[in-house]
């Protein structure tokens, strides 16, 4: 049976390094990417925001570092660095990054 993207390890070192805070800009990077799984960090600088969306996956946020405010499904959460959120699929989100902040998105494919 051949392998698969799911069935390789990969490693990222340097992460936040390589994703420094752009001045009045969101960055991102993508570590990794498979059918099951996609993880991907961010940079923001404060006042940056993600509109409004949903996921069809199941989705997990950390902040890295830095403070923001996180909607989800209607309530605000103030994060500050080592906060985590869990969504399930569809729900509500945004974001407006209150200081210059890296953020870590896992989706996971429920239905892989």
């Amino acid at each position: 049976m051949p392998a698969t993207e799911r069935d390789q390890s990969v490693v990222h070192t340097g992460v936040l390094a390589d994703l420094p805070v752009t001045r009045e800009a969101t960055t991102s990077r993508v570590l990794v990417n498979n059918p099951l799984l996609r993880v991907v960090d961010f940079a923001f600088d404060e006042g940056q925001l993600l509109t409004e969306h949903t996921s069809p996956r199941a989705v997990t946020v950390t902040l890295l570092d830095g403070s923001m405010d996180f909607d989800l499904d209607g309530n605000t959460h103030s994060l500050t660095a080592g906060d985590v959120i869990y969504m399930a699929p569809g729900a509500s989100h945004a974001l407006r990054a209150t200081s210059a902040c890296h953020m870590q998105l896992v989706m996971v494919d429920v239905d892989a």
